[in-house]
């Protein structure tokens, strides 16, 4: 496994940034963010060691759902700049090394698209198809609504025409057709419109209600992904489809194409994110290991992306009701906290309570598990939320640059959290010049990440730990070896592991450049503090452990 392989498929061990436009940096000082203001931050992502920026939408919208009430797809919307800015900002990102992709949410439009307008003008109108109508709406599964604080069914009545229109999540979002082939090809052009701009592919909103959701129903839904995948391959073979999958494991997988990756090349892990929420409030190993050793091998080319959180809420509904009362009670104890009876609205430094070592901790567990990463802007400096802010609003924040909040000179249109995380204690350029911050950390993480193709690429294996508290895995490529451990709790560890095939090696830390011996009986006892981790690549003792690495085969 050389460079040169792994670099075709890039995503697999990619760093990807999630970003909203809008709340990043403002260029024009009229308190909104936008493509002037992020082209201006893109050596400070480079510097991160972010290789892959994900945008949130931004196309032209009303803005009743933040951006994701798209009126056209093929533009940018004016408070974000125009599509020379957009350019620009794609062409200085290249010259950086960064590939970008977008989020791609075509499983609905806003009911002020143009193209809804005429399909409710008329039942005649050659748009009326393009969305899926009912003269009697299909009964509701209360369970099943997206939004339940304001939804209570996915029809909505269309007084005019006395027809009722689905609508999987907002009422002011109908559904978009795609079983017309009109709707198809017009999903395509969008794509290629983007991808001529640059994109290296999209993040692919809500899958599973974009193929189901459809009249007539298709024959077989997940064409339609194969279609997508093949008409980018054939304009970019190394676009990607990263795709918003939150079901079982079994099922995830058939979005990858059935076995050989003709679908989706990513998939998001939910199941394996909420098991690690559930480890962390349990201070025990076992519901995220058991996630791992359940979760099954994508396709050759193909990756799990792992996360933490992001910009929605931080659902749990892959819990069990116990389960999820768990981590209400651990990480967001009082109903402000909590939204839509299955998630929490907070982000990370918050629910561990600002305590650095845990914080430090959870990132160094997010990295190191098989997978690419994706983080949500923000978590490089422990950004905390604005629980006065409406839903999923919350999280969705300026970044800040500087003390005084060095998003913009303007007063910002969106509100900064105050006390422990207001500008003043939680900015950029403090963190810059403090070797031990959290922006410190992420920047060595990436770098050991990057230096470690195994945890990407490898096979994984959770190992039997002797102590609850700790996740022991290790991850096998092409003869070498990077064995990653993590104590959970909040005291000191030491434990005791077997590691077949690994006898007289040599165990080097590379977070600390620690050194531990491999006995003969393949055991080794490693000490770990509270909260603590260890990256230990594996050896002989005469090899430095940067010549182990399967970069150097």
């Amino acid at each position: 496994m050389r460079l040169t392989q792994t670099s075709d498929l890039w995503w697999k061990n990619a760093v990807v940034y999630c970003l909203d436009v809008e709340t990043f940096k403002d260029g024009n000082d009229d308190g909104i963010g936008d493509f002037r203001g992020l082209t201006q931050q893109i050596d400070y992502l480079a510097g991160l060691g972010v290789t892959c920026l994900w945008l949130m939408p931004f196309f032209p919208t009303p803005n009743r759902d933040d951006g994701y009430d798209i009126t056209d797809f093929y533009s940018i919307d004016p408070r974000l700049g125009t599509l020379g800015d957009f350019v620009e900002f794609m062409r200085t990102a290249k010259d950086r090394g960064l590939r970008v992709i977008a989020d791609l949410v075509v499983n609905h439009t806003s009911d002020q698209h143009p193209w809804f307008k005429q399909a409710r003008s008329s039942k005649d109108n050659p748009f009326r198809d393009w969305y899926v109508w009912s003269d009697t709406p299909e009964p509701d599964d209360p369970k099943q609504v997206v939004f339940p604080d304001k939804e209570n069914s996915f029809w909505e009545l269309d007084k005019d025409s006395g027809q009722y229109y689905l609508h999987s999540f907002y009422k002011h979002q109908p559904d978009l057709n795609v079983g017309n082939p009109q709707v198809r090809d017009e999903i395509t052009r969008i794509l290629g419109f983007w991808m001529e701009l640059g994109l290296s592919g999209f993040r692919v909103d809500a899958v599973p209600f974009l193929i189901q959701n459809v009249s007539p129903k298709l024959p077989d839904p997940h064409d339609f992904l194969a279609d997508l995948r093949a008409f980018m391959s054939r304009r970019e073979g190394s676009s990607i489809l990263l795709g918003e999958v939150n079901v079982p494991y079994d099922e995830a997988l058939t979005y990858f194409g059935d076995g050989n990756g003709t679908e989706l090349t990513m998939c998001f892990d939910f199941i394996a994110m909420q098991r690690a929420w559930l480890s962390l409030a349990r201070s025990e190993a076992e519901p995220l290991a058991s996630a791992l050793r359940e979760r099954p091998k994508p396709p050759k080319d193909c990756q799990w992306a792992m996360f933490l959180r992001n910009h929605d809420e931080l659902t749990l509904d892959k819990l069990t009701d116990e389960e999820r009362q768990e981590v209400f009670d651990a990480f967001g104890p009082s109903p402000d906290m909590q939204i839509y009876g299955r998630g929490l609205r907070r982000r990370l430094p918050t629910m561990l309570g600002g305590d650095l070592r845990r914080i430090k901790m959870a990132y160094s567990l997010l990295f190191s598990l098989p997978g690419t990463p994706v983080i949500f802007y923000g978590e490089e400096i422990g950004l905390g939320e604005n629980l006065e802010a409406e839903g999923r609003m919350a999280v969705r924040i300026p970044m800040q640059w500087a003390p005084e909040g060095g998003f913009s000179k303007a007063e910002p249109d969106r509100e900064m959290p105050g006390g422990a995380y207001a500008p003043e204690r939680v900015n950029v350029a403090a963190q810059k010049r403090d070797g031990d911050s959290l922006l410190r950390w992420f920047q060595l993480l990436i770098e050991r990440y990057r230096e470690c193709p195994e945890l990407a690429w490898g096979e994984k294996r959770v190992l039997d730990c002797d102590h609850p508290a700790v996740l022991a895995h290790r991850c096998d490529a092409d003869g070498a070896t990077v064995l990653v451990v993590h104590n959970l709790s909040d005291t000191a560890a030491d434990i005791e592991l077997t590691l077949e095939g690994l006898a007289h090696c040599r165990l080097t830390d590379l977070l600390t450049d620690a050194v531990f011996d491999v006995g003969e009986d393949e055991r080794v006892e490693l000490p770990l503090d509270p909260h603590g981790s260890r990256w230990l690549r594996a050896s002989a003792p005469d090899v430095p452990p940067e010549d182990a690495s399967v970069k150097s085969q």
